[in-house]
């Protein structure tokens, strides 16, 4: 009897200790449910955990967001596992090259992505403290990561408009100021990016931080925690049609298993819910499908409430909604796929083997040729998601061209990047790469597009044969003293690199130039754009030739020095062709009708990829500002402004056009711009369809389709002579959103679709939009006066990842005068 007493007292003194715990409401100082929780105070309730059971909690912070709140995690498991927990993940990760002997099932909750579904969050606390207390026997087996909030910064936006509009008590009417935030709601991140769209481009911080650690891990289950519409039931795994090809029978058959778990405890609170519809599993940028691409069982979870919620709001049945009710059943499949998987972990473990096999996917190599800034640009993220890649060797290769669509030939090269499915992330390598992703379904929540070779503007192959290379070399410019005796330095326009490179010479005041003609000097042959930094234009600069050498280097730009303006052909330096490039001051309408998103992008491409200076003026006092002080007005799309720009908006708009603003239209705010008094823009008209619609609601909801595009890829022609398209091809890949379309311009026609351009290069675009897309306008420049409209039907800066659309913008900005 003596021998068992040591673990007797051990068991009181762990009981005793979580008892000792404080929960979620003790350590607020309220009732968890009663009011939204701020961020700072999470933080502090979980770091509390990390200090008062720091045997079975460790809370890593492994960023911090744009506002400089700080990203946690915390792990969570028993007590042996704690004190393992190096080897087990070391262990785990064994199993990517199939040597592992793991046992433990790894699990990662990640709550409150969108900033407005504020629930995840508060469910958070309350899932720990369970954990580690009434529920502790689900660590056994398993180890767990908890993101208590993705998106501080849009949390805690939302979190603070609530307490500043809600009423006292809360009110649950619908109709109340407390259930309809503004313009800007809290559901995006500081650069009003979404998140949830965000895992495979990692263009935002939070992302970025995330996925460092993500990799580190690269848990069994990954759960992703939302909210939706306030009447609508909640939804659990398993997901809806499409299913990317490459995920695994047993991948949706266990989240058959979860969700089944889910609904045994739902069933019995009658609870309801829905599974099955909606939310598929194709667009790989989501929280769900980006695990899946990378073995895990990757889930969304929505729950009803979002932004309109509150802290209760009568429903369409006439129930009351509370965060309460929430709390609860985001809590209650919190603590369900801990306890499912830590059941199943020897399953999870041993499925999680066999989906890193070797896999014999058709193309067994993607072969890259085109400029090395793109091809830079590209091997930057793939070395974020640990993608190997290497060099091409001198080689005539066959294949599938993405260019044409047909099988056909290329020249590899020492320039060329080759990336190859034999390697650990060969799934997630497929479906980033692959020409054309295979839909079960038409019907999608997303875009159905976006391979990165089109998306980067490189010229690709993809291989049915292992394609050799050599290791990866990263370009280097060697740093160097400028001559000062030279006349000018002169670097080429090809890439965004560029760009930031012309934007950082334009803040330190460096005159810049750029021809309009082609020219050659000294062997070298300059397209159109090229820059050209004379000594002469910044005689007044004292320190022009040590700044100009530190920009360069900065950027990696090889400047070549001559030390004469005559050309060999071509224009001379002199030349009415030859032009100073305007330091331009540049506005931005925000607020409604603009898209939060589609601003959002504009603003950190502004911000964070050119560094240059904007200034955002809202649409509420729109009319009481002299734009005169402005070069450029950009109108991000969006939904409304045919309304929004009345007679006398547009007019004052033509007036400052005409008398040399540059107006950039995007997307939607074009409609504002057409009839008979606005611009020479004219949408396309197309015949109606006069028959009556006989067909059943679901089959006429299918029917719609036939007008839509969902984020499909288009091949289109480019005038690359013009100022808009320097830097570019004839060609140009876009991405288009949907059928909106305009006539050509008489003139400036930049980018457009010709007969014969308007079936996609990838992705689904319905039969009738094919029709409506024939011989449209994508991108043009409208000449109105001493100004400009530059007009941009598609989006180039979607989602900050179609990389090779921003060297449009920036000519829109810069090249265009």
């Amino acid at each position: 009897m003596k021998r068992f007493l040591p673990l007797i007292t051990l068991f009181l003194i762990l009981s005793v200790k979580a008892q000792d715990l404080k929960s979620p409401s003790q350590f607020l100082g309220y009732e968890l449910g009663s009011r939204f929780t701020r961020h700072h105070q999470v933080v502090d309730y979980y770091e509390y955990l990390a200090q008062n059971a720091s045997d079975r909690v460790q809370l890593h912070e492994y960023g911090k967001t744009n506002e400089r709140r700080p990203l946690l995690l915390a792990y969570v498991s028993s007590v042996d596992n704690m004190e393992n927990l190096g080897s087990i993940r070391t262990e785990h990760l064994q199993s990517t090259t199939g040597e592992s002997n793991a046992t433990k099932a790894i699990v990662w909750l990640s709550y409150n992505v969108h900033g407005n579904e504020s629930v995840g969050t508060e469910a958070s606390m309350q899932t720990i403290y369970e954990l580690l207390t009434r529920k502790s026997d689900y660590l056994e087996n398993t180890v767990v990561i908890m993101d208590p909030c993705i998106n501080p910064d849009g949390r805690d936006r939302y979190v603070n408009w609530y307490n500043q509009h809600k009423n006292f008590p809360n009110n649950v009417d619908p109709n109340s100021k407390e259930h309809h935030e503004g313009w800007w709601s809290g559901r995006s991140n500081h650069y009003m990016f979404d998140l949830n769209r965000d895992w495979a481009w990692l263009t935002q911080v939070e992302s970025k931080y995330r996925l460092k650690v993500y990799n580190k891990w690269m848990p069994h289950v990954h759960v992703d925690f939302h909210e939706q519409g306030v009447d609508s039931p909640y939804y659990f795994a398993p997901a809806s049609e499409p299913y990317h090809e490459v995920i695994t029978p047993f991948q949706l058959d266990f989240q058959r298993t979860i969700g089944k778990n889910h609904a045994k405890y739902f069933d019995a609170n009658g609870w309801f819910y829905f599974t099955k519809e909606f939310f598929d599993l194709l667009y790989p940028s989501y929280g769900d499908t980006y695990p899946m691409y990378n073995g895990s069982i990757g889930m969304t979870y929505e729950q009803g409430g979002g932004g309109r919620a509150g802290l209760g709001i009568i429903t369409n049945i006439g129930d009351t909604l509370t965060l309460n009710d929430r709390i609860d059943h985001h809590k209650t499949t919190s603590l369900s796929t801990v306890e499912i998987s830590g059941k199943n972990a020897v399953k999870l473990n041993a499925e999680f083997k066999k989906f890193y096999r070797n896999k014999n996917y058709k193309y067994k190599s993607y072969v890259l040729n085109g400029d090395a800034d793109h091809i830079e640009a590209l091997t930057q993220l793939l070395d974020q998601h640990e993608i190997k890649y290497g060099s091409g060797k001198s080689a005539t290769l066959k294949g599938f061209k993405y260019n044409t669509g047909k099988m056909g030939s290329i020249k590899s090269s020492k320039n060329s990047l080759v990336i190859s499915t034999d390697q650990t992330k060969s799934t997630l390598v497929k479906v980033l790469f692959e020409p054309n992703a295979k839909l079960s379904d038409s019907v999608t929540y997303d875009i159905t597009a976006w391979s990165l070779p089109y998306a980067y503007g490189l010229d690709a192959l993809a291989s049915q044969s292992r394609v050799s290379s050599v290791p990866y070399e990263r370009q280097t410019v060697s740093s160097s003293t400028l001559d000062k005796n030279a006349y000018a330095f002169l670097t080429e326009w090809n890439s965004l690199k560029d760009a930031k490179f012309l934007a950082e010479l334009l803040q330190n005041k460096i005159k810049v130039r750029h021809s309009h003609k082609p020219f050659s000097l000294n062997g070298k042959t300059y397209d159109r754009g090229s820059l050209i930094i004379t000594k002469g234009d910044n005689k007044n600069n004292p320190s022009f030739l040590a700044m100009l050498n530190k920009i360069a280097n900065t950027h990696t730009i090889s400047l070549t020095a001559t030390s004469t303006g005559f050309v060999d052909s071509g224009k001379d330096f002199g030349s009415r062709h030859v032009q100073m490039i305007p330091n331009q001051k540049i506005a931005i309408l925000s607020g409604k009708p603009t898209s939060t998103l589609r601003f959002g992008e504009i603003w950190y491409f502004l911000e964070q990829h050119l560094k240059y200076p904007i200034t955002v003026i809202d649409s509420d006092y729109m009319g009481e500002v002299d734009f005169s002080a402005y070069d450029v007005l950009i109108l991000p799309d969006g939904k409304g402004y045919k309304k929004f720009l009345d007679a006398d908006k547009l007019g004052a708009l033509k007036d400052w056009v005409f008398d040399g603003g540059k107006l950039i239209a995007m997307g939607g705010s074009i409609k504002g711009l057409t009839g008979t008094k606005g611009f020479g823009i004219k949408a396309k008209e197309t015949a109606k369809d006069s028959t009556k619609n006989l067909q059943g609601f679901d089959e006429s909801q299918r029917a719609s389709i036939k007008k839509a595009i969902s984020g499909a890829i288009f091949k289109t022609k480019v005038d690359n002579t013009h100022p808009l398209a320097y830097g570019y091809p004839n060609t140009y890949f876009s991405l288009k959103l949907n059928s909106d379309a305009y006539e050509y311009l008489d003139t400036g026609s930049v980018a457009y679709l010709e007969s014969g351009q308007n079936k996609p290069m990838a992705g689904f675009a319905g039969s009738e939009a094919q029709k409506k897309i024939v011989n449209t306008l994508v991108f043009g420049v409208e000449e109105h006066g001493e100004g400009q409209v530059v007009y941009m039907v598609d989006n180039p800066l979607f989602r900050g990842f179609w990389e090779n659309g921003k060297l449009f913008f920036a000519n829109a900005l810069f090249m265009v005068h």
